[in-house]
């Protein structure tokens, strides 16, 4: 039977019970880890969110009636207990930062009995992420989840304090917005008031914060929740965190400069790791020409090589008929690995038409200076030679080729490198590689839409001495946009927006908007910019990403504390769910059966 708290109070979490409290008596509350019975002794592990501490029933001590009591007890129940702070009788548990003292009980009370829990609460769990999010209420009791979740609060309180004492103000913006589809799908709730239209949830608070700068704010910050309807991958959720920020009257220089030292700032306190300044940067062209990615990941080598002038006219057409195509055809070094069998690189081949490559050329330096090569046959041993060279390939080395149009070759061999630097353990995941991407185009082509779109968003400040070309060369017009990188992941990006009509009319034109249109989306914003804008920048960290590092996270559903699943259901309280059809004749909704094919 539970039994009630009331007249207790409790003194301290299980780890702030410390050898300076010898001979003092305290109350401690938690749940039961491990229970020891060795007759006319019983040990308990007693577990909060501080960790472990030792508890000792002898009948003496606690009685006859609290000895029952913890006879009784088992994992999972939630107990209080008063007793004395002593120095261990047994040897010291190196491994708890309790482990030189434990309490001698003189009362118990239980506060809650439990079931057996369908896994053991422990750190490191093997249960499958089905059953742990499905109970995710005993998921959370592990101590390695609860780190994290301290850690991402920690995290977010420091934040908080560095932009307090940088001049930001923290405001909130609404959570119910206008839907302004260019971009991820928004999530729709539908308006009981004004039938028929419908609410979007945030995508993030783009607008509302350029509206900010508009109104004299200066320095904008907000911790805020985003949705995005998009598909789910290890690093993706439907809804999740942003530390948000834009600032007036600033450039690029600006905002790197904060963030820089806001990064610097909560890395050391949080975690202890010194971030040295400035962070390198590197033109979004570079990275995409050196790494086949626009988050690079720089703890190792592997960089792509463009020996597309070393193979032109040779006698291999999957190389000569991707450049007669307009593509390029570009290698990497998987140094050493020359001997790597033909199963594993028929592995890799697979992997890389995943990324839209129709295949993949290999070649092999033997020892003895020979090739093993998917192509030599189609090649003469000059031209062999000059692409080993090309690539700087040596006796032992392993050279992979893609060939096709840049994005396709950039996206297989970006990928490539990464899958390979897991496969070699090339990456320390005690290393944090900062980088800044900066000079992103300020356009993407895209077949789907047949148009430009905007490769951050509308509101993308291009660059000044590129501007000339928007009509002539679009594709080539860089924009002041910056993303930052952490070990091949983006944290944040932003950008210094537009706040002069007539780039922002151009701009809308070149995304093909009328004005009509463009006022029907954004009139509000383009209202408020007619009454007097400053120049203004923003960033936005994806915080759940951040602190997915911190920990050194393999997905951010360990950063969060109630996180949905790849489809973005919620195996625990089965959300998404039906509705009564009352609430839907609310809104003026019909449900439509789909059928399931």
């Amino acid at each position: 039977m539970a039994e009630s708290m009331k007249g207790l109070h409790r003194s301290h979490r299980c780890t702030e019970v410390s050898n300076q409290n010898i001979g003092e008596t305290v109350t401690v509350m938690g749940w039961v880890q491990k229970r020891r019975n060795l007759g006319s002794l019983i040990f308990i592990d007693l577990r909060d969110r501080s960790g472990i501490l030792q508890l000792v029933f002898n009948e003496e001590s606690v009685g006859k009636e609290g000895y029952e009591k913890a006879e009784r007890l088992r994992s999972e129940y939630v107990i209080a207990v008063t007793g004395k702070v002593e120095k261990r009788s047994a040897a010291v548990n190196e491994t708890l930062k309790t482990g030189d003292i434990e309490v001698i009980a003189t009362d118990i009370r239980i506060l809650s009995e439990a079931e057996t829990p369908p896994f053991q609460i422990e750190e490191n769990s093997q249960t499958k992420d089905e059953v742990r999010l499905k109970y995710r209420y005993l998921d959370l009791r592990r101590p390695d989840i609860q780190k994290n979740l301290m850690l991402r609060s920690k995290v977010a309180y420091l934040m908080r304090d560095f932009m307090a004492k940088e001049g930001f103000l923290e405001i909130e913006t609404p959570m119910l917005c206008k839907s302004t589809p260019e971009g991820a799908r928004d999530y729709l709730v539908p308006s009981r008031v004004h039938p028929g239209h419908f609410y979007a949830l945030p995508q993030s608070p783009q607008l509302y914060k350029q509206l900010l700068m508009c109104s004299g704010y200066d320095r904008y910050f907000q911790i805020a929740r985003c949705f995005r309807d998009e598909d789910l991958r290890a690093d993706r959720q439907p809804e999740f965190t942003q530390a948000d920020m834009e600032l007036a009257f600033v450039d690029v220089e600006d905002v790197l400069d904060v963030n820089e030292r806001l990064l610097k700032y909560i890395f050391k306190e949080a975690i202890g790791v010194d971030v040295t300044l400035p962070l390198p940067r590197m033109p979004w062209q570079e990275a995409m020409d050196r790494f086949g990615s626009d988050k690079p990941d720089t703890r190792f080598g592997m960089e792509l090589c463009d020996v597309s002038k070393v193979v032109e006219g040779c006698g291999f057409s999957v190389f000569t008929g991707a450049l007669e195509n307009g593509g390029s055809v570009r290698g990497i070094n998987a140094k050493g690995q020359a001997g790597m069998p033909r199963k594993k690189i028929d592995k890799l081949v697979e992997f890389a038409k995943g990324y839209g490559a129709k295949g993949l050329a290999y070649l092999a330096v033997n020892e003895d200076g020979t090739y093993k090569s998917s192509f030599a046959k189609f090649m003469t041993e000059d031209e062999l030679k000059a692409l080993v060279s090309a690539m700087q390939g040596e006796p032992g080395d392993l050279l992979l080729f893609a060939a096709d149009k840049n994005k396709i070759v950039w996206n297989v061999l970006g990928a490539l490198r990464l899958e390979l630097a897991k496969e070699l353990d090339l990456l320390d995941p005690n290393q944090y590689n900062f980088l800044w991407v900066t000079e992103f185009p300020l356009l993407e082509w895209s077949d789907e839409e047949n148009r430009f779109m905007a490769m951050h968003h509308p509101f993308t400040m291009p660059m000044e001495e590129d501007w000339d070309k928007i009509d002539s060369d679009p594709g080539s017009v860089r924009a002041k946009a910056y993303d930052i990188v952490l070990n091949g992941t983006e944290l944040g990006g932003g950008s210094v927006r537009i706040h002069q009509d007539d780039i922002q009319e151009k701009m809308f034109e070149v995304l093909g908007f009328t004005k009509e249109r463009a006022h029907e989306q954004f009139g509000f914003l383009l209202d408020a910019f007619k009454y007097g804008v400053p120049p203004h920048a923003g960033l936005a960290y994806g915080l759940d990403r951040l602190v997915m590092h911190m920990v050194h996270a393999d997905s951010i559903r360990d950063v969060i504390a109630f996180p949905k699943v790849k489809d973005a259901s919620c195996l625990m309280t089965q959300a998404p769910g039906i509705v009564d059809q009352k609430q839907l004749e609310e809104l003026g909704l019909e449900v439509e059966k789909v059928s399931e094919e």
